[in-house]
């Protein structure tokens, strides 16, 4: 009898033992579900999406020409004066006093000199004077005969000078040819801009850009595009501040911005940055970015 009573109170005592441990670890999973379970939500950047301008360009390098030129050539025993060289003069200026006669500038424009020394080009007995407008830069540039449906008269170009790299100078197509170069399988096209500062000297080299086919199209930054294989999505911010992965197309990228064919209207709201920090269907803590 005292054998059966200790059998007994054994597996009594086993079995509470084991109802402890289960008691004590559901307990301690609520303790942590509680506690960790319950995540703040994600702080991530967010856009609206609006229109911008893109559009496509052709790249290529032409060389500085002024709009007029001219030249004269002078034998230095003729001077009275000495000229005054890298200086504007206006249209009816006399720019050279000779014995002879007095040189009077056909048009405004800057003064200078062929060549370095008074020699090159010309004699030691001799110099040859030069008169340059340049308010008006033109280029001469060639240009791939597939573009030749694209190219027209005032369409935009951004031409650059090494000598002021972040300067950018707007201009226009002025002409194009009205055939194709048979050798070299391009079109010859006239560039304009002007050069109001005459920061742009002839003869200098010009990487230029023609802009064509120009749009407002909806942009969002290109942050904020996932790629996955060959699709590419992006997280909608919903009124709930909750996220949805949605598919969308893409075209252009510009300066730092994606253009978007489809797949979001223009005001929706998508995450820009932290995309690593959500998943469809979580909510957010939306950031707005500053325009």
């Amino acid at each position: 009898m005292k054998r059966s009573t200790k059998i007994t109170t054994a597996i009594i005592t086993f079995f509470v033992i084991i109802a402890i441990i289960i008691v004590g670890r559901h307990m301690i999973k609520l303790h942590f579900q509680k506690k960790f379970g319950t995540r703040p939500p994600a702080a991530v950047i967010v856009v609206i999406v609006e229109n911008k301008s893109f559009h496509q360009k052709i790249e290529t390098y032409g060389t500085a020409l002024s709009s007029r030129s001219s030249s004269f050539r002078i034998k230095k025993s003729e001077l009275l004066d000495p000229i005054n060289f890298n200086q504007k003069v206006k249209k009816g200026d006399i720019i050279a006093k000779l014995k002879s006669e007095n040189i009077v500038a056909p048009f405004s424009g800057i003064l200078g000199k062929r060549g370095i020394s008074e020699d090159t080009l010309g004699s030691e007995s001799s110099l040859i004077l030069t008169l340059d407008d340049s308010t008006t830069i033109f280029s001469d540039v060639k240009i791939p005969e597939i573009y030749a449906g694209i190219l027209k008269k005032g369409l935009p170009i951004e031409a650059k000078f090494a000598a002021y790299k972040n300067k950018i100078y707007k201009g226009e197509i002025e002409s194009v040819a009205s055939r194709v170069d048979a050798q070299t399988r391009s079109i010859l096209t006239r560039i304009k801009i002007k050069n109001e500062n005459s920061e742009l000297i002839p003869g200098s080299l010009l990487e230029i850009q023609i802009k064509y086919n120009i749009r407002d199209t909806l942009s969002i930054p290109d942050t904020s595009v996932m790629n996955q294989g060959v699709k590419k999505f992006v997280y909608k911010v919903l009124e709930n501040n909750t996220v949805d992965k949605l598919e969308v197309t893409t075209g252009t990228r510009y300066e730092g911005n994606i253009e978007i064919l489809s797949g979001l209207s223009v005001e929706d709201k998508v995450v820009a940055e932290g995309l690593t920090k959500v998943r469809s269907g979580a909510k957010i803590k939306p950031m707005i970015q500053s325009k």
